[in-house]
């Protein structure tokens, strides 16, 4: 009999310092007014010192552990979803096996941008319903302020830090990750993109090419792109599990924008109540977006046993996807 992948374990964490759009106003050019009227977003919170991408991993990998009752040692596979590793290499999957003491986990991180949490709920279930592993810890974790030029209102103004992590566990108890719909389209990713750092642009360069190792992003584009990504992908995850938009209690989108939330949540006739906003208070957390919402979403009390969820996400590259995910907790 073929094992359901159902997550037992949920947590997150987010670095202490908050960065408010009032912060933003005395360093560059804009206002808390602008900011929240085209984002949603109010505050946001960005690392401070030697804190990096695996060690906010770490902190809500074990908070996910705890929640699900599952050692640390009893892991089969760590995968990371992040574009913001602490090096290129190791992996963060490793600095994280490392520090959680997971030593018969296979460890790997997922590149696949916003949309990497989505891709690695794709890869997780894959795993468990093969055989090739009974416990998996998916984490999404990114420290996206240190590749921010803080000098565009274009960008500074939307990303924030942190990670969340969820456990995926063979069961028999019901479907759990019921489906998962992934795309991804390489002609556009000049819309949204981060250069330096690679085979092409090496650190070497870094003086005399500075500029490829920060964010930039076309926002019209990557909106034209996003909402009918996300929506067209959440429409083929719910057919694949033989659901109908009907059927979703929450949809958990990834928090890019509020007014690309809003936007799909329109072209799916979906209704606001079914919808999870919090950008207002971590701002775009890339990978980590949708597993923070997740866990804000439960300690909220929006997310109820045998409740239908729904995730969808788009990224750099251009990578987007949703997933169908059946509550058991």
């Amino acid at each position: 009999m073929t094992p359901d992948a159902v997550i037992t374990g949920w947590g997150f964490y987010v670095p202490p310092k908050v960065l408010t759009n009032a912060d933003l106003e005395a360093m560059v050019d804009t206002t808390d007014d602008w900011i929240y009227e085209r984002t949603g977003i109010r505050e946001r919170h960005v690392v401070e010192g030697d804190e990096v991408t695996s060690a906010m991993a770490t902190k809500a990998a074990r908070a996910a552990l705890a929640r699900a009752s599952v050692r640390a040692e009893d892991l089969d596979a760590i995968i990371i979803a992040t574009t913001s590793p602490d090096y290129l290499l190791p992996t963060a999957a490793c600095l994280v096996q490392e520090n959680l003491g997971a030593r018969a986990a296979a460890v790997f991180d997922l590149g696949a941008a916003c949309a990497g949490f989505v891709y690695g709920l794709a890869v997780a279930r894959g795993l468990v319903m093969s055989g090739a592993a009974k416990r998996v810890l998916l984490v999404g974790a990114e420290t996206i302020s240190r590749f921010i030029d803080w000098t565009d209102r274009a960008t500074c103004v939307l990303f924030g830090d942190g990670a969340g992590a969820v456990v995926i566990e063979a069961s028999t108890a019901g479907s759990g990750i019921r489906s998962t719909a992934l795309h991804g389209d390489g002609r556009e990713k000049r819309h949204l993109r981060l250069e330096g750092g690679g085979a092409r642009h090496p650190p070497t360069r870094q003086a005399a090419d500075s500029a490829s190792y920060l964010i930039r992003m076309d926002g019209p584009e990557v909106f034209r792109l996003a909402v009918p990504a996300m929506a067209e992908a959440t429409k083929e995850a719910l057919a694949q599990a033989g659901l109908r938009l009907e059927d979703v209690d929450l949809f958990v989108p990834h928090q890019a924008n509020a007014r690309i939330i809003e936007a799909v949540a329109k072209r799916l006739g979906l209704d606001r109540s079914k919808v999870f906003v919090d950008i207002d208070r971590f701002g775009n957390t890339s990978a980590a977006s949708i597993p923070i919402a997740l866990c804000d979403a439960v300690a909220q009390g929006r997310v109820r046993q045998g409740d239908t969820l729904v995730f969808a996400a788009f990224g750099g590259g251009m990578t987007w996807g949703a997933a169908v995910v059946d509550w058991l907790r």
